[in-house]
């Protein structure tokens, strides 16, 4: 029997909260590579809030519509080559979606090279690890002594993010919710001080958790804690801008108030960015991140869900703030 190829695709575009009623699972045949191309059998494939982000509209890719496969990038392995670049057993990282297996032009796929556990090149080796990488040090730049703040403290970019910012000399608060992550993000990844947005007066928490104020800011939810780190921000303070989760899943999304007048008087510098902006130094990253891992400077959480099916309810649940580090959905 010829394999078949499974497809979760989108059913219907959300208008308030994303739901398993808005995919669906269908089966096609398993595509053939043309001249040039590649097919790929993907392994893990990654669960970001961006996922959400995409059925939106238009962003840094056009929009997802309904009947489409669902986007997202994988860990995939090259299981028939039509380039010259690329050979059977590859591992490469690539737009694949949520499907067992897709075909690519060669030249839109990152070979990678095998590390143990492979898992890594999907968590703090790939995507969330070079984001928290560039996003706070080459757009908060963060000094010795300074305080950072990072939101969705306990997820996949934040939890590297803080980590970072200690080794480099940093006092560092993370903002989560709920008691748990907050113990975890003191005991564990050495977090100063940790702040439950759950848990009340998120302004005030930080004022408290932050006395002198705040240097560095590294955005993942957009919405109230940025209001709320905005009002705390030092003169000449440096924010980050690398999503807006609390804004994605909403029916009633809102931003900040107060913001033109608070950037004025604080002369505060707000930098969106990409991680792909800085891929012509990623080997350094990369270098820097094994090196921290490898001495136990750097720990790693992954939330692994096993099943292509599962994929709707894991981007859910992430949605949701269930994870913990990186999740990812192991495909085979």
């Amino acid at each position: 029997m010829e394999p078949s190829n499974r497809q979760i695709v989108i059913e219907q575009l959300p208008q308030g909260k994303l739901a398993a009623e808005h995919f669906r699972l269908r089966e096609t045949a398993v595509p053939v590579p043309a001249p040039g191309e590649v097919l790929l059998r993907n392994r893990y494939v990654s669960l970001d809030a961006a996922n959400r982000a995409w059925m939106q509209g238009a962003t840094y890719r056009a929009a997802l519509n309904a009947g489409q496969v669902m986007a997202g990038g994988a860990l995939a392995e090259v299981v028939q080559s039509r380039a010259a670049t690329l050979a059977p057993g590859d591992l490469v990282f690539a737009d694949t979606g949520w499907q067992d297996y897709a075909v690519l032009p060669a030249a839109r796929v990152m070979k990678v090279a095998p590390v143990e556990p492979l898992t890594h090149l999907i968590s703090v080796y790939g995507v969330a690890g070079l984001t928290a990488y560039f996003g706070l040090l080459e757009c908060g730049k963060p000094q010795p002594g300074e305080t950072v703040v990072v939101s969705a403290a306990a997820g996949a970019v934040g939890e590297i993010v803080g980590q970072i910012a200690k080794i480099k000399g940093c006092r560092t608060v993370g903002v989560t919710g709920g008691a748990a992550k907050c113990k975890l993000l003191t005991s564990e990844l050495g977090y100063d001080a940790a702040v439950d947005y759950k848990a009340g007066d998120t302004m005030r928490a930080l004022r408290d958790a932050c006395p002198d104020g705040i240097d560095v800011y590294f955005d993942n939810v957009g919405g109230d804690v940025l209001e709320a780190c905005l009002f705390n921000m030092k003169v000449h303070g440096r924010i980050a801008c690398c999503g807006a989760i609390s804004q994605y899943d909403s029916a009633a999304p809102h931003g900040p108030r107060g913001v033109p007048g608070l950037i004025v008087t604080k002369r505060l510098m707000l930098r969106g960015f990409l991680v792909s902006d800085f891929y012509p130094q990623r080997d350094k990253a990369l270098a820097d991140l094994q090196g921290w891992v490898k001495s136990g400077q750097l720990r790693v959480h992954e939330d692994i869900i096993e099943g292509l099916e599962n994929l709707p309810r894991a981007l859910i649940g992430l949605l949701a703030g269930q994870n913990i580090g990186k999740r990812m959905v192991k495909v085979v």
